[in-house]
């Protein structure tokens, strides 16, 4: 799975790709309706693209997007010393008991093909 949060004149949004074993691959785009930071809008997409593993039935997950803090934080090498990041963290803990084995990967975003294939899926302009 790769996500990736942007935040943007016209609002937040998160979008998620799954690249199945087949390689196939599953696109998915959410607009955020709330007022949100880059932060946020990065664990938004991490969160429900977990979520949306669990709903497809996927028991062992690499998670893959440019977000050092988020990654930092759920690999337990950073605090997460303000209240709504530690929220996210401990709700995306919650749900990696659905899956057999979970791993949090961090890419720079120059290195990311992937991102870059999400930055060009779906518009978060009404």
């Amino acid at each position: 799975m790769f996500f990736d949060g942007s935040l943007n004149i016209s609002g937040a949004g998160a979008r998620v790709l799954f690249i199945l074993p087949n390689k196939d691959r599953l696109r998915y785009v959410l607009r955020i309706l709330f007022p949100a930071s880059n932060d946020v809008a990065e664990y938004e997409a991490c969160l429900h693209g977990i979520q949306l593993a669990v709903e497809l039935g996927i028991k062992r997950l690499y998670v893959h997007g440019d977000s050092a803090l988020v990654f930092n934080q759920l690999n337990k090498e950073w605090d997460t010393t303000h209240g709504k990041m530690d929220s996210y963290c401990k709700e995306i803990r919650k749900w990696e008991a659905n899956f057999y084995g979970i791993e949090y990967i961090h890419v720079v975003r120059d290195k990311n093909q992937a991102a870059d294939a999400l930055s060009k899926i779906g518009s978060f302009e009404t």
